[in-house]
């Protein structure tokens, strides 16, 4: 199987795959980067995830103003500085962040939406909004992780655009993680289906 159809069956491939595709620009950003096939099926995963969450705030959560189109982009390309950080796909590391950013700014990627690849690990930045959040969140329930204070962190925002209180909105945000994190298993094992190196 050559490596172009590899690539192409991590980011789009329908097959038994329930996984949204990766968006046609990005697939494309992807390509000529030689993306780790591993990697493009971890954003895949990550923006199928982000898809739901963002679909869950427009209909939970109006009052909080979300840039789908945004949210989308930073969660299908905020590890691609692992193209140039190969290592930290099997190992913890977080030069792949200004690396990522840099490379999508290179691109000719607008900042609003490079910014992802260096806020998604960094939720207590004083410049982070919902989409940043919700990024970070995808990438983090799309293997059921729980990180309570970025859990807080977007349950405040979401209290202070409704006016509901914090437990009811925790609550909310808690079932749809749990719903989520409960279908991590399936996500994982499309990702270790794809090799690091090709």
């Amino acid at each position: 199987m050559t490596t172009d159809t590899v690539l192409w069956r991590a980011a789009r491939g329908t097959g038994d795959s329930p996984l949204l595709p990766l968006p046609d620009r990005v697939a494309e950003l992807l390509a000529p980067l030689c993306s780790p096939p591993r990697l493009v099926a971890h954003l895949r995963a990550v923006h199928d995830v982000a898809y739901q969450l963002v679909g869950w705030v427009e209909e939970h959560c109006s009052a909080v103003t979300v840039d789908r189109e945004a949210v989308l982009f930073g969660a299908a390309t905020h590890d691609i500085g692992k193209t140039v950080h190969v290592a930290e796909l099997s190992r913890p590391g977080s030069a792949h962040e200004e690396a990522g950013q840099t490379l999508l700014l290179e691109h000719g990627v607008s900042p609003e939406f490079a910014r992802f690849a260096a806020t998604h690990a960094s939720w207590t930045r004083s410049d982070v909004g919902p989409e940043d959040l919700l990024v970070s969140l995808a990438d983090k329930i799309w293997k059921n992780k729980r990180v309570p204070e970025l859990e807080d962190l977007f349950v405040a925002g979401m209290t202070e655009a409704t006016g509901r209180p914090a437990w009811e909105e925790f609550l909310a945000l808690d079932e749809i993680l749990s719903r989520l994190g409960n279908e991590a298993d399936e996500r994982l094992a499309f990702q270790a289906s794809f090799p690091i190196h090709t």
